[in-house]
């Protein structure tokens, strides 16, 4: 005579780990059925029934033998199911807007590397006096250190700096007019 489904979970549910390898044969297949059907995707029914063959053990201490085993676990398995739709929708919900934000980053930095190209190229169109000096400011040294460096007076690297900024500017100015 072949032992019942229920007997065998309360077998299991005493610590009987062949009666949970016997009964796991039997309802596995069903219980995979049915998460298939709640989810509609392979891949994520296999995961559901992998984490409620999982939770089993433990969840057997629940079972007291007042309904068939695969009824008392179909519930579980639809729990289950609700539960990881849930959990899903509350991820979907947090990583709502993230994509704008995460295309409004890629955007600020493909213009500052836009800008930094612009600036390069444009720093070579100077001439060597303004661009070296505008060079060391911009790898933050003051202007007293890049005097030092270049061996001018402070004063004269404040003016090549403002002169450089004129120049850069009247540079952007004349490109945005040009066709």
């Amino acid at each position: 005579m072949e032992t019942s489904d229920e007997d065998l979970a309360l077998a299991a549910a005493g610590g009987d780990a062949a009666a949970f390898s016997t009964l796991l044969d039997r309802v596995y297949d069903r219980l995979f059925a049915l998460t298939f059907r709640l989810t509609g995707r392979r891949e994520e029914a296999e995961d559901l029934t992998q984490d409620i063959c999982a939770a089993l053990p433990a969840k057997l201490s629940g079972y007291r033998g007042e309904a068939k085993v695969t009824t008392w676990l179909y519930r579980i398995a639809v729990n289950a199911a609700h539960d990881r739709r849930r959990r899903q929708a509350t991820l979907a919900r947090a990583a709502e807007g993230w994509g704008e934000r995460e295309i409004a980053a890629r955007a600020e930095a493909q213009a500052a590397r836009e800008a930094g190209e612009w600036l390069n190229a444009a720093m070579g169109r100077l001439n060597a006096d303004l661009r070296d000096t505008l060079a060391l400011v911009l790898d933050d040294l003051t202007h007293a250190e890049a005097a030092e460096i270049l061996g001018i007076s402070e004063g004269t690297v404040s003016w090549r700096m403002s002169e450089a900024r004129k120049a850069l500017r009247a540079m952007r100015e004349e490109e945005e007019v040009a066709p």
